[in-house]
């Protein structure tokens, strides 16, 4: 008997919960079968705009079009060689059809197959444009969303491809190991998050030392020398006095690295998994899991360089967005997502999503210093290029470093949202060996707020 139960449990939880992952993976040869009687729907926006669709040749043979070549490239995906993208996670939802039961006797009829349903995504053109134009040539990726439903407008990663031909340019595809041109870089890159990190550190802090901005006084020599290591801040720049909140603004390593050493190392490791490190994040594609090492082991040294947002620590663009996003949303975390609804041929709506609370990663008082501190940093600090506008900015710039094959580099952050007392729209952006983040994050996060506004 229990057996039978424990049988019957297996099923509804492999035919119900895991229904959608198992029917979209492209190893399910149940796809095959529903494209032989369905054809594949197609990929829309909200206003109308196809990003995806099917065609068929001179030959009549059926042809998946992507009008906007490699711009959405791994947010939409492909479906040939296998399947990428929305294209793969969506895959169900494509090859099922909902059409009017007159439409589908026609189509048996005439031996046609049975049109698919479409999805309707969040993605934005103008903002997929913005965030794809502001990275130009640069490697690296931009996220989109507003922070108070988690609708993603736009996820642009670079090198891409253009899935139109993406079975001719197969083998060269996945035979270059410099460009990872098919990695989601959005989702799926993990990076040294550098000073944006600094976010956390700052929420540790204040719930560490309930005098919040108050209770931190600190002065700045521009060095900091640990044990086996000597800390500096950029360009071994001296601040001198600080609070807490120009220590942020001015991203002062040596202030956070001291920070650091006073933290309890068990609360900040349980704050930093509140946050979904060490964990998988609530989105229904492929990503990669963000990593926070700290332990109660960890050496003084390695607390330093954590605390700054370097050492071992490692998160994707998409997961910076979701923090940023708790920030602007007053602590409440959303479940990101990029279908809109699901559309049978003849205009029925199947499903419509809804925004969804992930959950509550800090209280509001904790958001509003947080927002103190994002605000100084473009009012006076090192996001300052963005205080010159008729909309206001809060953010945090990043320079994380790195080494590979014995060379360091430097990736460029920024991480921020706009109208500051009642966010629109939050924008992380990672520039591979762009240097500081002032320097090239910034101007591209600019370039978006700026398309936002003003078209």
């Amino acid at each position: 008997g229990a057996l039978f139960l424990l049988l019957i449990g297996y099923l509804v939880y492999f035919t119900v919960i895991r229904r959608d992952e198992i029917t979209s993976n492209v190893y399910n040869t149940r796809s095959d079968v529903d494209s032989e009687r369905i054809l594949r729907g197609s990929i829309l926006t909200e206003d109308g705009e196809e990003l995806a669709y099917t065609s068929l040749d001179y030959s009549g043979n059926e042809v998946r079009v992507y009008p906007y070549y490699s711009m959405f490239a791994h947010v939409i995906g492909y479906a040939t060689n296998g399947r990428g993208g929305l294209e793969a996670s969506a895959n169900s939802q494509l090859l099922s059809s909902h059409s009017s039961m007159f439409e589908q006797l026609e189509n048996v009829k005439n031996k046609e197959k049975m049109p698919g349903d479409s999805i309707v995504v969040t993605l934005s053109t103008k903002m997929q444009q913005a965030a794809w134009n502001a990275l130009g040539s640069y490697k690296g990726a931009i996220v989109v969303m507003e922070p108070d439903s988690g609708k993603i407008l736009a996820m642009v990663s670079k090198p891409d491809f253009d899935p139109n031909v993406i079975g001719e340019n197969w083998e060269s595809l996945v035979n270059d190991p410099d460009s990872s041109a098919l990695l989601n870089r959005a989702s799926q890159g993990l990076y040294p998050p550098g000073s944006i990190f600094k976010i956390l550190t700052t929420l540790a802090y204040i719930r560490q030392n309930p005098g919040g901005l108050s209770s931190f006084s600190y002065n700045c020599s521009g060095t900091l020398q640990g044990n086996d290591i000597l800390l500096t801040c950029y360009n071994s720049t001296a601040h001198g006095q600080e609070t807490l909140k120009s220590a942020f603004a001015n991203s002062c390593n040596t202030a956070f690295a001291q920070i650091g050493l006073s933290l309890d190392k068990k609360r900040f490791r349980s704050l930093a998994e509140t946050f979904f490190f060490n964990k998988d994040l609530p989105v229904s594609w492929p990503h990669g899991q963000s990593v926070f090492r700290l332990d109660a082991k960890t050496s003084d040294d390695d607390v330093m360089t954590t605390a700054i947002g370097q050492g071992e620590t490692l998160v994707t663009p998409l997961h910076m967005a979701m923090i940023t996003s708790a920030v602007a949303n007053g602590g409440i975390m959303m479940k990101p997502y990029l279908i809109s609804s699901v559309v049978s041929s003849d205009g029925k709506k199947v499903s419509q999503t809804k925004p969804e609370i992930c959950k509550e990663v800090m209280s509001l008082e904790e958001s509003a210093i947080l927002v103190d501190c994002m605000k100084e940093t473009v009012l006076s600090g090192t996001g300052n290029a963005l205080a010159w506008n008729s909309y206001s900015v809060a953010g945090k710039t990043g320079s994380a470093e790195y080494e590979s094959g014995g060379s360091m580099g430097t990736h460029s952050w920024f991480v921020g949202f706009s109208n500051v007392d009642d966010p629109d729209i939050v924008v992380a952006i990672i520039a591979e060996d762009g240097g500081t983040g002032s320097s090239t994050a910034v101007p591209m996060a600019q370039q978006i707020f700026d398309a936002y506004y003003y078209g």
